[in-house]
């Protein structure tokens, strides 16, 4: 007898309140669920909250999934908010919980080694897939269905099932080659497969379906408010991928309709160009958010404000003061010829020492390399020439970056080509920008402390380092798209203006991320969408959550306001950290986003706990 499928189960379920299709639905994808959530909190009670959420959800949302296809697909997403949700909330354990967690898995596998190696990076590779990929991914290794399975359910042809797997592989295993980890696309594959899934606790399933049925009403408070915080995220996810949806019409009305628009784009390059030197200015407040950010490294200890307790600070602020966090040539020395001067030991010199020959010598020797070509394409002073050359090789090397894009966009900009901006921006779409930030700030750990600094004064003094020029660009073309929605309008064009302010809020969401390892990086995405949304009208509807343009930018001044906050707060605790306590508080950063990182700081050392800041800073 044939199988019933996941979508006539949650019929059966929506329209007949059956328990029996409801629990089919979670004895089927259960294994699925925890073994994600396992990925993500690192232990089995955390996974267990998770995945009772997950299928909550399941339940409270039953009625609006009647038209899917399969299930698959939603619940893997639902468990990486979910996952995401219970890493932030639980960032009082150490990190290395997660890391333990992964060896003892690692340490029962059977495979050659490859799972052992990028099971610690599924997750956050998988992130970086679209989330059609990911389904396709979760169906086709983590359930292992066959490739004309996967095709049925996704509602596509066999061919292309092959053509998507093969590039949703291939991109995992271009990550997993910039994070050192060299295999094939079939090696990965192979381990995923093996090794992705594991059985739930016995006990789980009965527990979950319970709960589930009950509405919640048998779950824990944390599982109610991982509950809470899932389908939060997943009304502004909805709301996102109408507004990607909009982008992909617009910006095809803007290619059909190019050759009737171009007069007019030239009509408007002049004003673009003294839009752009008026933007120029901003640049010096931008570089002012940065220094307030860095702070937190080095500086920020001088000129925090005093709490109202003195506090001792910690011996690593005391040598923080009088390092000079720039290293010499011949520090570099030993470093550089370990790792035969290698494109990214070549980085890692030149932005700890900030010697621009040792960049230079990484152009020459590694044209092609993506991370060669991003820090070339940022560098200050290359020729026009120069730098649109390195522009396209960053294009090139990185195909799936869309701040390659940007970047080139601007470059555009700047020279008055709103054309080739425009296409820039065209190709942008769907993709994800990546300024490496996190590896970059890892390998210049490597040369502190090979020229013989400790492991915390290394961590504090790397990230110290980490320059982000690229945000002003970025900021830049979004504002610039803001400025021809006004031109479209003007003229008459909705739909076209429109289109052009939903790109700049995509840039903007794009960058306010509160995983970021820079807070800076989130406060100039949150900037950029303050602009587009200012631009909108404000009584107009947002989305689909039922929200108005007006009430999206409160929700925005008011995440603004906790974030300041609780930078107020986590500034001056700072000063008391030990060093196990800041190499933990880089680590987090790195893995959470500096605002978790903060939180963190303020959870050890404060004595106040801000529960607005909670509910704002959730994800």
């Amino acid at each position: 007898m044939a199988e019933v499928n996941d979508i006539d189960l949650v019929r059966e379920f929506v329209e007949h309140d059956s328990q029996p299709a409801f629990a089919a639905l979670v004895q089927r994808h259960i294994n699925l669920v925890y073994s994600a959530a396992l990925r993500y909190a690192g232990n089995s009670q955390d996974a267990q909250d998770v995945t009772q959420a997950v299928f909550i959800v399941l339940a409270k949302k039953a009625a609006n999934l009647r038209h899917r296809k399969t299930l698959t697909g939603l619940l893997y997403e639902t468990t990486r908010f979910t996952g995401a949700r219970i890493l932030r909330s639980q960032i009082r354990r150490r990190t290395r919980e997660q890391e333990a967690f992964m060896q003892s898995t690692l340490n029962n596998s059977e495979t050659d080694g490859v799972w052992g190696q990028v099971g610690p990076l599924l997750e956050k590779g998988m992130s970086r897939l679209g989330e059609d990929e990911r389904a396709l991914m979760a169906l086709r290794y983590f359930e292992n269905k066959s490739a004309a399975e996967t095709a049925a359910l996704l509602g596509i042809q066999e061919w292309a099932a092959h053509k998507r797997t093969a590039r949703a592989l291939e991109k995992l295993r271009k990550f997993f080659a910039k994070r050192g980890v060299g295999s094939t696309t079939a090696a990965i594959a192979g381990a995923i497969s093996a090794n992705a899934i594991q059985a739930a606790p016995a006990a789980l399933a009965k527990t979950t379906i319970a709960a589930a049925l009950a509405g919640g009403g048998a779950a824990a408070a944390s599982t109610l408010t991982l509950v809470k915080g899932a389908l939060k995220v997943m009304a502004w996810s909805t709301a996102k991928t109408a507004i990607v949806g909009a982008i992909v019409v617009g910006m095809a009305a803007l290619l059909v309709n190019q050759q009737q628009a171009q007069a007019r784009l030239r009509g408007e390059n002049e004003a673009l160009r003294l839009r752009m030197a008026q933007l120029q200015s901003e640049n010096e407040e931008l570089a002012k958010q940065r220094a307030r950010a860095m702070r937190q490294a080095t500086a920020h200890l001088q000129t925090a404000a005093a709490p109202s307790v003195p506090l001792k600070a910690t011996n690593l602020m005391d040598r923080l003061k009088t390092l000079n966090p720039k290293l010499t040539l011949a520090q570099l020395e030993s470093f550089l010829k370990t790792n035969g001067r290698s494109a990214s030991s070549l980085l890692a010199g030149f932005r700890t020492s900030g010697d621009p020959g040792l960049l230079k010598e990484a152009m020459e020797k590694f044209p092609n390399d993506p991370h060669v070509a991003f820090e070339a394409a940022i560098a200050p002073d290359l020729s026009p020439e120069e730098k649109r050359q390195w522009l396209d090789n960053f294009e090139k090397a990185d195909p799936d970056n869309a701040l390659a894009n940007y970047l080139s966009a601007f470059n555009y900009f700047k020279s008055g080509q709103s054309d080739q901006a425009l296409q820039e921006l065209s190709a942008a779409s769907g993709k994800q920008p990546d300024d490496y930030t996190s590896l970059r700030a890892e390998e210049d750990v490597e040369p502190y402390l090979s020229a013989g600094y400790s492991l915390a004064e290394a961590k504090t003094m790397a990230e110290s380092q980490i320059l982000l020029p690229q945000l002003s660009p970025v900021k830049q073309v979004a504002l610039a798209t803001v400025d021809m929605a006004n031109s479209y309008s003007q003229a008459g064009d909705a739909a076209s203006a429109q289109a052009a302010l939903e790109t700049a809020m995509t840039i903007g969401q794009q960058y306010a991320n509160p995983t970021s390892p820079a807070l800076i990086t989130e406060l100039v995405g949150m900037a950029i969408q303050k602009i587009a949304l200012s631009a909108m009208d404000p009584n107009a509807p947002y989305g689909e959550s039922g929200l108005t343009v007006q009430d999206q930018l409160n929700q925005l001044a008011q995440q603004r306001a906790a974030i300041s906050s609780l930078d107020e707060q986590a500034e001056p605790l700072m000063q008391t950290m030990s060093d196990q306590d800041w190499i933990m508080y880089e680590d987090r950063r790195q893995i959470l986003g500096e605002t978790s990182a903060m939180q963190w700081v303020v959870n050890q050392y404060g004595q106040q706990q801000r529960a607005h800041l909670n509910f704002w800073l959730a994800p």
